[in-house]
């Protein structure tokens, strides 16, 4: 019989300090007025010396675990989507397979930039329609805010950190995940960048000095890319699954720019509150904008069962896509019920003494190196 992938949890983390626009007044030349009139954004998270791109993909994908009712042990498959891993090896997602308690996981980063959570999400669903795995951890996490240069405006306005997470699962019921479209065009691979510490550029003092370690972008390049793409990608997602835009319930863009939304909405002549966006409160968190932005218009009680849901993002590389997802939530059959009570508490107290056990070695760490 056929297999379909499930989207049956979500999770989100993010770090407690905020950067206002206000504040980053102080540090850069800008204004409040000129970057909410040309982003949108008015605050993004900044993540904490003791907060990683692992630990923010961990507390994610527990989260997203209990929702789904689904045991770490179960779990066949881990993908990390990010732009700013731990280390170029070992895997972000061998250190989350590890710190989730995920036995029997495989486990794998992948980069398409701000694409990323697109490409995961169509290669796990493509595995768990193959009958390979039956449920697959899908994270984005990023720690951007570290690669960014402070006194470019162009671009420390825009950065935040974050996670988030999906879980996948594979059923006999028709829905999930139902259509997805992948593209690249390497021409415009300058356009983005962030060259520091890899086998090209490594890290050393003079990369430092010319001012290689940080991101880099062509604004206005990639703004008429992505204002192109958003729409292009998204009816064609939509054709592919033999549907027509006005069945779609709700987009959710990555969140790069709000005026990319507005510009993406106008092109596709639908009305831009049909767009989630959360920008405004996040900034763009790269891979782990897309499910950061999901959980929360699940809090909201936006997205219901039967839903169709566009999901559509761009990034480096240059890459986009999208991907079309029939809503379902979580499977409540008895079995699955009844195994996530049982468990939920484990999950909980692993991932509290996991917040404890890094305060404690932040702490140590600090204290041996001062």
């Amino acid at each position: 019989m056929a297999r379909y992938a499930h989207i049956t949890g979500w999770g989100m983390a993010t770090p407690k300090k905020v950067l206002s626009n206000f504040e980053l007044e102080k540090i850069v030349e800008t204004s409040n007025e000129w970057i909410v009139s040309r982003t949108g954004i008015q605050e993004r998270r900044i993540a904490s010396e003791i907060e990683t791109p692992a630990s923010l993909a961990v507390q994610a994908a527990l989260r997203a675990l209990e929702v789904a009712n689904v045991h770490p042990s179960q779990v066949d498959l881990i993908i990390v989507a990010t732009s700013s891993p731990e280390h170029i090896f070992p895997a972000t997602a061998c250190i989350v397979q590890d710190q989730i308690g995920a036995k029997r996981a495989g486990a794998f980063d992948l980069s398409a930039a701000c694409t990323g959570f697109i490409y995961a999400l169509e290669v796990a669903s493509s595995i768990i329609r193959s009958g390979a795995a039956d449920t697959i951890v899908v994270i984005g996490t990023e720690t951007l805010s570290r690669f960014v240069d402070w006194q470019d405006r162009n671009t420390c306005i825009l950065f935040g950190d974050g996670a988030g997470a999906f879980v996948l699962q594979a059923s006999e019921e028709p829905g999930g995940i139902l259509a997805g479209v992948l593209r690249s065009d390497g021409s415009g691979a300058e356009l983005l960048t962030l060259p520091s510490g890899a086998g090209r550029y490594p890290f050393g003092q003079t990369i430092v000095q010319n001012g290689q370690p940080y991101i880099r972008m062509n604004g206005r390049e990639v703004f008429r890319f992505a204002t192109r793409v958003m729409a292009q990608s998204t009816l064609e997602v939509v054709q592919k699954a033999k549907l027509t835009l006005q069945e779609v319930g709700w987009i959710v863009p990555h969140q790069a720019n709000q005026r990319i939304i507005e510009t993406a909405a106008k092109n596709l002549n639908l009305p831009v509150d049909k767009f989630i966006s959360n920008i405004h409160r996040y900034g763009n968190t790269s891979t782990a904008s897309i499910p950061i932005a999901t959980c929360e218009a699940i809090q909201e009680g936006k997205l219901k069962p039967g839903d169709y849901v566009v999901f559509v993002g761009f990034g480096a590389g240059l890459t986009w896509g999208a991907t079309l997802v029939r809503w379902g939530g979580p499977f409540t059959t008895k079995r699955k019920r009844i195994f996530g009570r049982r468990h939920r508490w484990l999950s909980r107290l692993r991932s509290r003494f996991l917040r404890w056990w890094r305060r404690i070695e932040g702490f140590l760490w600090g204290k041996n190196a001062a």
